[in-house]
C-alpha cells in the first residue's frame, strides 16, 4: 500500500467491485461522483491531489482495504432526480408508512413519559418492545422465544456487524449466499472473512454445494435470507430449510438468519424458520424496517444466552444502547394500531406493485431474459441474454431516466454480468409499467 493513498482504493475492493467503480469513472459526469472515495485508485484521483497534504496524512486500518463502498449508495446519488424511475435501491413504498399513527405514538410517550424517554436506557433494549417481538413470534412461527434472548439494534445491519464482531476473526470461513446480501457482504468484509459463496437455485441453496461449505466443521457460519432473498426473491422450500439444517446439525457453523421480509410474503404459504430445528445454532434477525418505518432504525436479533452475553457486550462497546425515544415510540405505536392489518395492506400494494412488473416485463422484455416471480419481498432478479453486460444496461438505461441495480456487487467471487435486481416496492403500477417498457427496448438494442 502507496501511504500517500494513491493505490490504497484499489485494495479496498474485490476484483468485480472495483470494475464497477472504474465503470462510475469512466461513464458518468463527474458531478454525479465527484465525491466518492471510490474515484482514488492507480488512477489520478479526480477529487484529490497528490499535493494535497490532508488527504496524504492518513493511514488506514487494514481492514479497509477489503471493504466494499455500497454500491446502492453510489447508484441512489445518481437517482435522486424525480424524473428518474428508480428500480435500484431497497427502499418500502412511503405512502405505506403511517405517519399519522407514529406521530400520535410519538405526541403520546413525550406527553406521558417524555423525560424517560429521552434519557439513557439499558443495551438490551426496552422489555415492552422485546416482550412485543417475543409475543409475535410465538402467534406467528410457534417459536419459544425469552424476551432475555431478544437485542434491539440500531436497524438490522447493526445485527451484521455485532456478528462480526463476536464471531469473525480474520481468516475466518464463512459461507454466503451466491448471489448474496450485498449489505451483508460488506459489513462482514470489515473482518477479513475468506468468503464461501453457495450457489443459489429455485428452492434454495445447492444441497451439495451447501454441505462442501459446511464440510469439515470450518465455517464458522453461513448467512442466508430464506423468505424472499435479497436480491433474488428466492424463498427457501420447507425441504430445502429441512435439508440445510441437517447438514448444520451437529456442527459448530452457526446458522445466521436474516428475515427481514418474512411478514412481507404475500403468495403461496409459509414454511418453518432455520430458529425451528436448530433452536441453539440459529442467530434470527428481524427488522421494524418493511413493516412500520426504515428511518426509525429498528430491529433486533434473537440468540442463545451465551450469544447474547458477547452481543450485549460488543453492543455497549458500540454505542451502549439503540434509540431509546425510537423503541419507545414503536412500542407505543403496536399497542396501539392493528399491526396485522397494517401488513396486510402492504402485502396487497406489494402483490399488485409485483403483479405489475412481471406482467410488464412478460410484454416488453425481448427473447432470452428470464425473471424470478417472488413471493414476497421487494425484488425481481432478471437474467440477460447471453453476451449482454448488466453494466451497459444500467448506464443505457439511465440515459432513458430508469435506475436498476446491476447484479455484480451481489457476487464475492465474480459473477453477476448479465444480471440486474428490480425493486418494485418504490414505483407506482403505472411507473412500473412505463419504466420497464424503456428497459425492455434499451435491453433489445443492446441484445441485438
Amino acid at each position: 500500500m502507496d501511504r500517500d493513498g494513491e493505490t490504497l482504493q484499489y485494495a479496498l475492493f474485490p476484483r468485480p467491485l472495483m470494475e464497477i467503480k472504474l465503470f462510475f469513472q469512466d461513464r458518468l459526469a463527474d458531478s454525479v461522483v465527484k465525491d466518492c472515495i471510490f474515484m482514488a485508485g492507480t488512477r489520478e484521483p479526480v477529487q484529490k491531489k497528490k499535493t494535497d497534504s490532508l488527504y496524504r496524512t492518513y493511514t488506514f486500518a487494514r481492514r479497509m482495504r477489503n471493504t466494499p463502498k455500497s454500491f446502492i449508495r453510489e447508484i441512489l446519488k445518481v437517482t435522486e432526480n424525480p424524473d428518474i424511475i428508480s428500480f435500484a435501491g431497497g427502499l418500502p413504498s412511503p405512502d405505506l408508512i403511517d405517519v399519522g399513527g407514529i406521530a400520535q405514538a410519538a405526541a403520546t410517550v413525550l406527553r406521558e413519559d417524555g423525560r424517560t424517554a429521552l434519557q439513557y436506557a439499558t443495551t438490551e433494549g426496552y422489555p415492552p418492545l422485546r416482550q412485543f417481538i417475543a409475543d409475535r413470534y410465538k402467534k406467528r412461527l410457534g417459536l419459544d422465544i425469552s424476551p432475555a434472548e431478544i437485542l434491539i439494534t440500531n436497524g438490522s445491519q447493526q445485527c451484521l456487524d455485532l456478528i462480526g464482531k463476536i464471531l469473525i476473526d480474520p481468516g475466518d470461513r464463512i459461507a454466503i449466499e451466491r448471489p448474496g446480501y450485498l449489505g451483508a457482504i460488506q459489513v462482514f468484509s470489515l473482518y477479513e472473512p475468506v468468503f464461501v459463496p453457495v450457489e443459489l437455485q429455485s428452492e434454495g441453496p445447492d444441497p451439495a454445494a451447501f454441505e462442501m461449505a459446511i464440510a469439515g466443521d470450518t465455517a464458522k457460519l453461513f448467512y442466508g435470507i430464506p423468505n424472499s432473498q435479497n436480491p433474488s426473491g428466492i424463498t427457501y422450500s420447507e425441504k430445502r430449510r429441512k435439508a440445510c439444517a441437517d447438514i448444520l446439525a451437529g456442527t459448530r457453523t452457526i446458522m445466521v438468519e436474516d428475515d427481514a421480509y418474512g411478514e412481507l410474503r404475500f403468495s403461496g404459504r409459509s414454511y418453518p424458520p432455520f430458529k425451528k430445528y436448530l433452536p441453539d445454532q440459529t442467530l434470527l434477525i428481524g427488522s421494524f424496517s418493511k413493516i412500520v418505518a426504515p428511518g426509525m432504525r429498528l430491529g433486533w436479533i434473537c440468540a442463545p444466552q451465551p450469544v447474547m452475553d458477547q452481543l450485549v457486550v460488543a453492543k455497549q462497546a458500540s454505542d451502549l444502547h439503540s434509540n431509546y425515544l425510537s423503541q419507545r415510540i414503536a412500542s407505543r405505536y403496536l399497542a396501539d394500531t392493528d399491526i396485522d392489518a397494517h401488513i396486510r395492506k402492504i402485502r396487497g400494494v406489494y402483490r399488485e406493485q409485483r403483479d405489475s412488473m412481471i406482467a410488464a416485463m412478460q410484454n416488453d422484455m425481448p427473447k432470452g431474459v428470464s425473471w424470478t416471480r417472488p413471493e414476497g419481498g421487494m425484488f425481481v432478479w432478471v437474467t440477460l441474454p447471453a453476451g449482454c453486460s448488466s453494466m451497459e444496461v444500467f448506464t443505457e438505461a439511465l440515459k432513458k431516466q430508469v435506475a436498476v441495480l446491476p447484479g455484480i456487487p451481489f457476487y464475492v467471487d465474480g459473477g453477476g454480468t448479465d444480471t440486474l435486481r428490480l425493486n418494485f416496492s418504490n414505483s407506482d403500477t403505472e411507473r412500473i409499467a412505463e419504466g420497464i417498457r424503456r428497459l425492455g427496448r434499451v435491453i433489445r438494442s443492446l441484445a441485438a
